[in-house]
């Protein structure tokens, strides 16, 4: 008789609320090689990568506490944090 392999399912942490949830769960905010940063819907986009929920007020923590600049070891000009808060609210 052949037992039944659980599947893992990945874990990340946010950095706004420092919960862990599955990984389809959350919103990956990527840095490129090039060192663009942008929002990744599909978790595909190649570059280091940071996670939040799919919620505003985790990203205006984040912000805050500049916890995804230090995750992606590098600075977020304000443009870009503003640009990401309006693609977040559109998803919603």
């Amino acid at each position: 008789m052949q037992q039944q392999k659980v599947k893992k399912i990945p874990q990340r942490q946010c950095l706004g609320c420092n919960e862990h949830k599955p990984k389809k769960e959350l919103l990956r905010v990527v840095r490129s090689p090039e060192g663009e940063i942008s929002l990744d819907f599909t978790g595909k986009k190649s570059g280091r990568g940071a996670y939040i929920c799919r919620d505003v007020r985790c990203l205006r923590k984040a912000r805050k506490s500049r916890r995804i600049d230090r995750n992606l070891e590098c600075a977020i000009p304000e443009e870009v944090y503003d640009r990401m808060e309006e693609e977040l609210a559109d998803e919603e």
